[in-house]
């Protein structure tokens, strides 16, 4: 079982080798978490106006565009085995929770009903959760592909379900951030009789999340 789950990680590293067509910064999911971690808690430390927030923001989509093609393709692998497929889910998980941040927070700051400060702190609140997602995905590869620890597969097996639990909640938890984040601005907008321009913002298939 053990090595069927490293294979899987073996896919993954091939999926994000750097190639003369295309370019990554990756080597693993754990890093482009981490890379996308680390530009989002830029935002944080240095952004106290509105062009500063937008600036570094572009370097967070920087970091997810070069690994959504790996993503991607990770997505299309196909009869894994239970097991393998549950670490394949969890890589998954961070990146849809990467990219509920980029998608979402890019439109909050073309929202004109947030200030900057406010910005700064909904930033706050994505790096949070993203770094907490972050720390489980490199506790995974580490159960997953180390050969020190006196793990048998049963216990190894124990632990990626615990860390998919966990990131699934996160997940959800991240969704749920997004949502009353998305649902203070309609409510202001609401009050201004500009509601039309948050569900064309933030698409009116989503209103019922607010």
């Amino acid at each position: 079982m053990k090595k069927l789950v490293n294979l899987l990680f073996g896919m993954i590293a091939v999926l994000t080798a750097t190639s003369a067509n295309a370019q990554f910064i990756v080597a693993d999911p754990a890093n482009l978490a981490s890379g996308i971690l680390n530009s989002a808690n830029e935002i944080v430390q240095t952004s106290t106006t509105v062009s500063n927030v937008i600036k570094n923001f572009k370097e967070v989509e920087k970091v997810y565009n070069q690994g959504k093609e790996y993503y991607d393709k990770l997505k299309a692998i196909n009869n894994l085995v239970k097991d393998a497929r549950k670490v394949q889910q969890t890589v998954l998980l961070v990146g849809d929770v990467s990219e509920m941040y980029v998608q979402n927070f890019g439109k909050m700051m073309n929202d004109p009903h947030f200030t900057s400060q406010e910005l700064v702190a909904i930033g706050n609140g994505y790096s949070a959760l993203l770094s907490e997602s972050t720390e489980l995905l490199k506790e995974l590869k580490q159960i997953v592909t180390s050969s020190t620890l006196s793990l048998n597969d049963k216990e190894r097996m124990d632990v990626i379900d615990r860390v998919y639990n966990q990131v699934k909640d996160y997940h959800s938890l991240v969704r749920y951030y997004t949502n009353k984040n998305i649902s203070v601005s309609y409510l202001r907008a609401k009050k201004k009789n500009d509601s039309k321009r948050v569900l064309e913002l933030y698409g009116r298939s989503n209103q019922k999340y607010w």
